[in-house]
């Protein structure tokens, strides 16, 4: 009796968080080590049927960085990183693309629609989603095929949005002369929560958010405005992967999108912990 009463008060507190995003837009960008777990994966896919269900209209871009690091090297092409950006020449693009649209995407679509959900899988190329450019840090350092996203096409996420279809997309981008873009993730699914003016970008990864120090827990950050935020990166308290993230969910904020959160995928059901409960488990990211 204990535990159906501990439900029963459990789906009273999600009650207001229910009628608050019904027909609100919710952005997830999907990566780390939770594609490789079946487990994980069906039980995001599960929360996500369930958001569907409830009236909120999601939008899933999905990464693939273990995937694609372990066929480069199969392939015996080097892995570099740049400020967080994986360097990609013409050789690795083809991988990159390969893994992520061929891969990742087909699998993961697949999953949402043997779920009961109506879901497309989608490349940047596709109906023209993700226009994009090269993308340039330093002079010093060439990325070869790593793009910024320069333009979004919105009005056909929100027609697929309309009738009832669950976009989930590959962050592969293209400009007009043909080039194909690797794209990151965080920065592609940034891109879109602005563009459909989303409620919440929720970004998944196989961390429980952002620590002062990674190498103590009692560190952990809850709740960030974006003042705190910014100081994180002025102060060089984060690094590494970390860096490109948080300034997608600054950018994110900055442009309108109601807040952001960094949750850790691996937790069984993180996304319904994070948006139906009152403490939630990740970080929050807010103006």
């Amino acid at each position: 009796m204990h535990k159906k009463t501990e439900m029963v008060n459990h789906l009273i507190e999600s009650l207001p968080y229910i009628m608050k995003f019904r027909g609100k837009v919710f952005v997830f960008k999907y990566g780390g080590s939770i594609i490789e777990s079946q487990e994980n994966k069906e039980a995001f896919v599960a929360d996500i049927s369930l958001l569907i269900h409830l009236g909120m209209r999601v939008i899933i871009v999905h990464g693939g960085g273990k995937h694609i690091s372990r066929r480069l090297e199969e392939q015996g092409i080097e892995t570099v990183f740049h400020e967080g950006y994986r360097v990609t020449e013409k050789a690795a693009m083809d991988e990159v693309e390969m893994i992520l649209s061929g891969h990742i995407n087909n699998d993961l679509t697949l999953l949402f629609n043997n779920y009961g959900s109506k879901a497309v899988g989608l490349s940047g190329k596709d109906a023209g989603l993700i226009r994009a450019r090269k993308k340039i840090i330093d002079s010093d350092q060439e990325l070869g095929h790593v793009g910024d996203v320069e333009a979004i096409n919105g009005d056909f996420l929100k027609m697929l949005l309309d009738n009832h279809i669950l976009p989930i997309i590959a962050p592969i981008g293209f400009d007009e002369a043909g080039n194909t873009y690797n794209i990151n993730a965080d920065d592609v699914a940034s891109t879109i929560a602005k563009e459909m003016g989303a409620e919440k970008l929720i970004l998944l990864s196989d961390i429980n958010g952002i620590y002062r120090d990674i190498h103590r827990p009692e560190s952990f950050i809850s709740r960030l405005n974006l003042a705190q935020a910014r100081a994180l990166i002025e102060t060089s308290a984060i690094s590494g992967g970390m860096i490109p993230k948080l300034k997608s969910v600054i950018a994110s904020i900055e442009s309108g999108v109601g807040s952001v959160h960094i949750i850790n995928g691996k937790i069984t059901h993180s996304v319904l912990l994070e948006v139906f409960t009152d403490e939630g488990i990740g970080t929050m990211i807010e103006e």
